[in-house]
Protein backbone atom coordinates (compact mmCIF):
# COMPACT_ATOMS: atom_id res chain seq x y z
CA UNK A 1 0.00 0.00 0.00
CA UNK A 2 1.64 3.09 -0.80
CA UNK A 3 2.45 5.95 1.68
CA UNK A 4 -0.69 8.36 0.13
CA UNK A 5 -3.29 5.68 1.15
CA UNK A 6 -1.89 4.73 4.57
CA UNK A 7 -2.16 8.59 5.39
CA UNK A 8 -5.66 8.71 4.22
CA UNK A 9 -6.24 5.16 6.12
CA UNK A 10 -4.89 7.04 9.24
CA UNK A 11 -6.50 10.34 8.47
CA UNK A 12 -9.96 8.95 7.73
CA UNK A 13 -10.23 6.62 10.83
CA UNK A 14 -9.63 9.45 12.65
CA UNK A 15 -11.78 11.15 11.21
CA UNK A 16 -14.78 8.75 11.67
CA UNK A 17 -13.57 8.16 15.95
CA UNK A 18 -14.12 11.65 16.12
CA UNK A 19 -17.39 11.81 13.99
CA UNK A 20 -18.46 9.45 16.26
CA UNK A 21 -18.23 10.63 19.34
CA UNK A 22 -18.27 14.41 18.77
CA UNK A 23 -19.78 15.02 15.60
CA UNK A 24 -23.40 13.04 16.12
CA UNK A 25 -25.38 12.94 19.82
CA UNK A 26 -27.64 10.21 21.49
CA UNK A 27 -29.59 8.10 19.44
CA UNK A 28 -33.22 7.81 20.24
CA UNK A 29 -35.53 4.24 21.21
CA UNK A 30 -31.95 3.06 23.06
CA UNK A 31 -32.02 2.54 26.86
CA UNK A 32 -28.30 4.06 26.43
CA UNK A 33 -28.55 6.41 23.73
CA UNK A 34 -25.16 7.10 23.91
CA UNK A 35 -24.41 3.44 23.21
CA UNK A 36 -25.80 3.61 19.85
CA UNK A 37 -22.25 4.74 18.74
CA UNK A 38 -21.05 1.16 19.03
CA UNK A 39 -22.47 0.53 15.72
CA UNK A 40 -19.86 2.29 14.01
CA UNK A 41 -17.54 -0.24 15.03
CA UNK A 42 -19.55 -3.39 15.57
CA UNK A 43 -20.90 -3.56 12.11
CA UNK A 44 -17.69 -2.69 10.56
CA UNK A 45 -15.87 -5.61 12.64
CA UNK A 46 -18.82 -8.23 11.52
CA UNK A 47 -18.19 -7.25 8.09
CA UNK A 48 -14.83 -7.59 7.75
CA UNK A 49 -15.07 -10.91 9.62
CA UNK A 50 -17.42 -12.04 6.72
CA UNK A 51 -15.24 -10.40 4.25
CA UNK A 52 -12.25 -12.32 5.70
CA UNK A 53 -13.83 -15.89 5.88
CA UNK A 54 -15.21 -15.19 1.83
CA UNK A 55 -11.60 -14.17 0.59
CA UNK A 56 -10.13 -17.03 2.17
CA UNK A 57 -13.07 -19.50 0.77
CA UNK A 58 -12.08 -17.80 -3.32
CA UNK A 59 -7.94 -18.19 -2.28
CA UNK A 60 -8.38 -21.93 -0.97
CA UNK A 61 -10.70 -22.85 -4.57
CA UNK A 62 -7.52 -20.58 -6.57
CA UNK A 63 -5.24 -23.13 -4.36
CA UNK A 64 -6.99 -26.54 -5.08
CA UNK A 65 -7.27 -25.29 -8.73
CA UNK A 66 -3.72 -24.40 -9.45
CA UNK A 67 -1.89 -25.61 -6.87
CA UNK A 68 -0.15 -22.25 -5.68
CA UNK A 69 1.33 -22.21 -2.63
CA UNK A 70 1.10 -18.41 -2.76
CA UNK A 71 -2.53 -18.97 -2.67
CA UNK A 72 -2.48 -21.00 0.40
CA UNK A 73 -1.00 -17.79 2.42
CA UNK A 74 -3.73 -15.93 1.12
CA UNK A 75 -6.15 -17.52 2.60
CA UNK A 76 -4.40 -18.56 5.79
CA UNK A 77 -3.92 -14.74 6.55
CA UNK A 78 -7.70 -14.02 5.15
CA UNK A 79 -8.70 -17.04 7.82
CA UNK A 80 -6.91 -15.27 10.94
CA UNK A 81 -7.99 -11.79 10.12
CA UNK A 82 -11.91 -12.70 9.27
CA UNK A 83 -11.16 -14.34 13.26
CA UNK A 84 -9.69 -11.40 14.32
CA UNK A 85 -12.29 -9.26 13.70
CA UNK A 86 -15.13 -12.04 14.38
CA UNK A 87 -13.32 -12.10 18.00
CA UNK A 88 -13.96 -7.88 17.97
CA UNK A 89 -16.99 -8.10 16.34
CA UNK A 90 -17.98 -10.49 19.77
CA UNK A 91 -16.63 -7.76 22.15
CA UNK A 92 -18.26 -4.68 20.65
CA UNK A 93 -21.21 -6.55 20.61
CA UNK A 94 -21.11 -7.69 24.24
CA UNK A 95 -19.87 -3.94 25.25
CA UNK A 96 -23.29 -2.71 23.66
CA UNK A 97 -25.62 -5.82 25.04
CA UNK A 98 -24.53 -4.94 28.33
CA UNK A 99 -24.96 -1.10 28.21
CA UNK A 100 -28.66 -2.06 26.14
CA UNK A 101 -29.94 -5.27 27.85
CA UNK A 102 -28.00 -5.27 31.12
CA UNK A 103 -25.75 -8.06 30.59
CA UNK A 104 -23.21 -8.41 28.03
CA UNK A 105 -24.57 -12.39 27.35
CA UNK A 106 -28.10 -12.97 26.85
CA UNK A 107 -28.21 -15.87 25.01
CA UNK A 108 -29.29 -14.30 21.78
CA UNK A 109 -29.51 -16.08 18.42
CA UNK A 110 -26.55 -13.67 16.76
CA UNK A 111 -24.39 -13.94 19.99
CA UNK A 112 -24.50 -17.77 20.07
CA UNK A 113 -24.43 -17.88 16.10
CA UNK A 114 -21.22 -16.04 16.51
CA UNK A 115 -19.39 -18.50 19.24
CA UNK A 116 -20.76 -21.40 16.85
CA UNK A 117 -18.15 -19.09 13.91
CA UNK A 118 -15.16 -18.52 16.17
CA UNK A 119 -15.31 -22.14 17.01
CA UNK A 120 -15.66 -23.40 13.38
CA UNK A 121 -12.67 -21.09 12.26
CA UNK A 122 -10.47 -22.17 15.54
CA UNK A 123 -10.95 -25.89 13.92
CA UNK A 124 -9.50 -24.31 10.91
CA UNK A 125 -6.64 -23.00 12.49
CA UNK A 126 -5.66 -26.40 14.85
CA UNK A 127 -6.09 -28.66 11.66
CA UNK A 128 -3.14 -26.18 9.86
CA UNK A 129 -0.94 -26.68 12.93
CA UNK A 130 -1.98 -30.59 13.28
CA UNK A 131 -0.50 -30.92 9.43
CA UNK A 132 3.27 -30.75 8.69
CA UNK A 133 3.47 -31.71 4.96
CA UNK A 134 3.15 -27.93 3.19
CA UNK A 135 0.66 -29.02 0.33
CA UNK A 136 -0.88 -31.98 2.29
CA UNK A 137 -1.48 -29.26 4.77
CA UNK A 138 -2.91 -26.47 2.11
CA UNK A 139 -4.98 -28.87 0.79
CA UNK A 140 -6.74 -30.03 3.71
CA UNK A 141 -7.25 -26.30 5.09
CA UNK A 142 -8.58 -25.06 1.21
CA UNK A 143 -11.55 -27.86 1.59
CA UNK A 144 -12.21 -26.93 4.70
CA UNK A 145 -11.92 -23.10 4.54
CA UNK A 146 -14.49 -23.45 1.40
CA UNK A 147 -16.92 -26.06 3.29
CA UNK A 148 -16.64 -23.81 6.43
CA UNK A 149 -18.40 -20.84 4.00
CA UNK A 150 -21.51 -22.23 4.14
CA UNK A 151 -22.46 -22.13 8.10
CA UNK A 152 -20.80 -19.47 7.76
CA UNK A 153 -23.35 -17.48 5.69
CA UNK A 154 -26.17 -19.22 7.50
CA UNK A 155 -25.07 -18.26 10.61
CA UNK A 156 -24.54 -14.61 9.67
CA UNK A 157 -27.25 -13.68 7.30
CA UNK A 158 -29.77 -16.86 7.98
CA UNK A 159 -30.30 -17.80 11.55
CA UNK A 160 -30.75 -14.44 13.17
CA UNK A 161 -33.67 -13.61 10.91
CA UNK A 162 -35.68 -16.57 10.99
CA UNK A 163 -35.47 -16.89 15.32
CA UNK A 164 -36.62 -13.98 17.10
CA UNK A 165 -33.35 -12.03 18.15
CA UNK A 166 -32.77 -8.78 20.98
CA UNK A 167 -30.77 -7.16 18.16
CA UNK A 168 -32.39 -4.22 16.57
CA UNK A 169 -33.84 -4.19 13.03
CA UNK A 170 -31.40 -3.49 9.89
CA UNK A 171 -31.60 0.38 10.52
CA UNK A 172 -29.71 0.44 7.49
CA UNK A 173 -31.47 -0.95 4.52
CA UNK A 174 -35.13 0.21 6.39
CA UNK A 175 -34.20 4.08 6.74
CA UNK A 176 -34.03 4.03 10.67
CA UNK A 177 -30.83 5.84 10.80
CA UNK A 178 -31.28 9.51 10.73
CA UNK A 179 -28.55 11.39 8.06
CA UNK A 180 -25.92 12.00 10.31
CA UNK A 181 -25.89 8.36 11.69
CA UNK A 182 -25.69 7.31 8.23
CA UNK A 183 -23.16 9.19 6.81
CA UNK A 184 -20.53 8.26 9.97
CA UNK A 185 -21.48 4.59 9.27
CA UNK A 186 -20.49 4.15 5.62
CA UNK A 187 -17.48 6.50 6.25
CA UNK A 188 -16.25 4.07 9.33
CA UNK A 189 -17.26 1.13 6.39
CA UNK A 190 -15.09 2.75 4.19
CA UNK A 191 -12.20 3.46 6.59
CA UNK A 192 -11.94 -0.18 8.73
CA UNK A 193 -12.31 -2.13 4.94
CA UNK A 194 -8.78 0.08 3.94
CA UNK A 195 -7.25 -0.70 7.61
CA UNK A 196 -8.53 -4.25 6.29
CA UNK A 197 -6.68 -4.32 3.05
CA UNK A 198 -3.68 -2.47 4.60
CA UNK A 199 -3.29 -5.12 7.45
CA UNK A 200 -3.52 -7.99 4.48
CA UNK A 201 -0.93 -6.83 2.42
CA UNK A 202 1.62 -6.06 5.39
CA UNK A 203 0.79 -10.37 6.67
CA UNK A 204 1.18 -11.20 3.35
CA UNK A 205 4.53 -9.60 2.50
CA UNK A 206 5.37 -11.08 6.04
CA UNK A 207 4.25 -14.35 4.99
Amino acid sequence: MSPFWRVLCGVWLAGVIVAAFVGVGPAQGFREPDAARILFFHVPMAWLAVLGFLGAMLHSARYLRRREMASDIRAAVLAEMGFLFCVLATVTGAIFARAQWGTAWNNDPRETSIVVLLLIYAALFALRSAVDDPERRASLSAAYAILAVFPMLFLVFVLPRVVPSLHPEDTVRSGGMSPDYRAVFFAALFGFTLLFAWIYRLRVAVE
